[in-house]
């Protein structure tokens, strides 16, 4: 098990199926997380996240309303939202390459898969809170950076245009 403090952490966690949700919520009291608010979508986080310093959300995608790749999109380009550095998980039951790509490039920080176990949620937590990427500004992309760190690629994909890097939490 991780040597992470889960007791000190705040999470929203954003679902609209009652069964998911209470077992998020189990998983996480289990791991002794208790500072846990819910919506039931998008727009209500939105609307949580005003009055709730939450340290990670975790996001179902499909959801009636407002959904989760939707509100990691408002989150990221600070529509509404108290914090665009907010550690997000995305959680889905579709886990298809090209959804996994839609949700990054949404910005989400990790994409888990359903069904869940406590394992797989405890090993995705630890790695986003203990990851801290800095978050990269390109184009209209706003996120963690997920490029590789092997800076000696030069093929016909890289990047032309500069990313700006900003440090989690720094001055955009």
């Amino acid at each position: 098990m991780s040597g992470f403090d889960f007791t000190k952490l705040k999470i929203l966690i954003v679902e609209d199926n009652v069964h998911f949700r209470t077992l998020v919520r189990t998983i996480l009291e289990t791991l002794g997380v208790h500072d846990i608010e819910e919506a039931l979508d998008g727009g209500e986080a939105m609307d949580v996240l005003k009055n709730f310093k939450a340290d990670m959300a975790i996001l179902d995608w499909k959801m009636d309303g407002v959904d989760g790749v939707e509100c990691v999109r408002r989150i990221r380009t600070g529509e509404g939202a108290a914090n665009k550095f907010l550690p997000i998980i995305l959680c889905s039951g579709y886990s298809v390459a090209r959804l996994k790509r839609e949700a990054l490039d949404a910005g989400v920080n990790a994409f888990l898969s359903k069904p869940i176990s406590a394992k797989s949620l405890l090993s995705r937590i630890t790695m986003v809170m203990e990851q801290k990427l800095p978050f990269v500004e390109a184009g209209d992309y706003f996120g963690p950076d997920r490029r590789s760190r092997d800076k000696s690629f030069d093929g016909p994909d890289h990047r032309k245009k500069q990313a700006k890097l900003i440090p989690v939490g720094g001055e955009t």
